[in-house]
């Protein structure tokens, strides 16, 4: 989907990855770059055996290696979670409150017996606020992996300064140079592509970047 390549063995990136993935007991994954230049960074695969990084030409000319380092041991935090997987569960429970919510308004709220006649307004309302409870619930369980990934990355790095700046770079500059990403895949990114304000940040995947900077200063606690 993003055109990434294979990572040299020797190059800097490929060498990170493979320091921190050692120093956080994982194994090491495949390694990418993607050729664009907004600086962005994720990790993916359902296990830690199967996991891969990318990180875009953008990150990599912009970051210092504390910088990058910071980023990379976020991703592996990700992978060390196995938050590839908690992010599928989540999407599934989204799925299933969408579907017990229709099935409720065909076989309950918009059913008519010899006793009782079914409530459509009762039935509109489920259908539409049973989405948004859905998305609602997987968007925050989403920010709270992201605080866990940055406290995890902290712990793996050895300190937080590195992401803790590199966090600040990567959110003045993905307002400037925006990333070409698929709305389905965002929510994967070390910053989402995609800012929301106001009732709309409650349905954002990522939290407020200040906020994760500030857990971090904090030690970890959001």
């Amino acid at each position: 989907m993003y055109s990434a390549k294979v990572a040299d063995p020797g190059s800097r990136l490929h060498r990170i990855v493979a320091r921190l993935a050692e120093r956080a007991n994982l194994p090491m994954p495949k390694v990418y770059v993607i050729p664009q230049p907004s600086p962005n960074a994720f990790a993916t695969g359902r296990n830690p055996e199967h996991a891969a990084v990318a990180a875009t030409e953008g990150i990599l000319q912009m970051l210092t290696d504390d910088e990058l380092e910071g980023v990379i041991a976020h991703e592996l935090a990700h992978v060390k979670h196995r938050d590839i997987l908690i992010s599928s569960i989540a999407a599934t429970l989204a799925a299933t409150i969408m579907m017990v919510a229709r099935m409720a308004m065909w076989f309950g709220g918009g059913h008519r017996d010899d006793d009782r006649e079914g409530n459509p307004i009762a039935a509109i309302a489920m259908m539409l606020l049973a989405p948004l409870a859905a998305g609602l619930i997987q968007a925050a369980i989403s920010r709270s992996r992201e605080f866990a990934a940055d406290a995890g990355g902290a712990a793996i790095a050895g300190h937080p300064n590195g992401l803790v700046s590199a966090l600040r770079k990567i959110e003045g500059a993905s307002r400037h140079v925006p990333l070409d990403a698929n709305p389905a895949t965002a929510h994967m990114f070390i910053i989402k592509p995609f800012s929301f304000g106001g009732m709309m940040s409650l349905f954002s995947t990522h939290p407020p970047t200040e906020q994760r900077i500030q857990a971090l200063l904090n030690g970890g606690r959001a």
